[in-house]
């Protein structure tokens, strides 16, 4: 069950977007009790600071409405990192999706052109990019109940040991198997929205 004063920020991950199969898993769990108009889906620019200007003026729009208390992200991979930013400076609680824990190391890998695998936007990583997501990192973390961690240990993009490692002191799902994509994501949102409604 959600509650009508909930609001919540979905953020995807790198080369991803709103039409990816769990930000419309997310949509469709709102849908169920016709609260889509509360749930905010934003194509994110792939340039990270870009990316967190947008999502942080959304996530301020929606405290104002409802109070910090009453606000949830969902981050998945990349939009786990950009999650934890918010939830670290702004309050509210975060639910993190195989999260990426070092993207400026992980991403090196990607510099020069890359493609969105939804839209087909181009776009370039440079070392200006590397620095801007190294710029928003949290470590460690002041608030680490305001996170929940939710992994995967066959992931094969991320380590999912270094989640668990920033997050040994956050409320966590681990299971073993699965991947990156963490297929039975659906079987885990009223787990998620359980520890949103908590008290805060």
């Amino acid at each position: 069950m959600i509650p009508d004063s909930l609001r919540c920020l979905y953020l995807h991950g790198f080369r991803s977007g709103p039409s990816s199969v769990k930000a419309q898993q997310t949509l469709n769990y709102f849908a169920q009790f016709d609260l889509a108009q509360n749930l905010h889906i934003p194509q994110l620019p792939p340039e990270p600071a870009r990316a967190i200007d947008d999502a942080q003026f959304l996530y301020e729009q929606m405290i104002d409405e409802v109070g910090a208390a009453n606000c949830l992200v969902i981050g998945s991979s990349l939009g786990g990192y950009y999650a934890s930013y918010l939830i670290e400076r702004f309050g509210g609680r975060a639910a993190l999706i195989n999260p990426a824990v070092r993207p400026y190391e992980l991403l090196q890998d990607y510099l020069g052109e890359n493609e969105n695998l939804y839209n087909g936007e181009k776009f370039v990583v440079t070392e200006s990019y590397i620095k801007e997501l190294k710029d928003i990192e949290v470590m460690p973390l002041h608030y680490p109940k305001r996170h929940l961690l939710l992994v995967k240990t066959h992931d094969e993009t991320l380590d999912a040991m270094e989640a668990v490692s920033k997050y040994q002191a956050s409320p966590s799902i681990i299971e073993y198997g699965g991947n990156h994509s963490y297929e039975d994501y659906p079987k885990r949102l009223p787990s998620i929205f359980n520890f949103a409604t908590q008290p805060y």
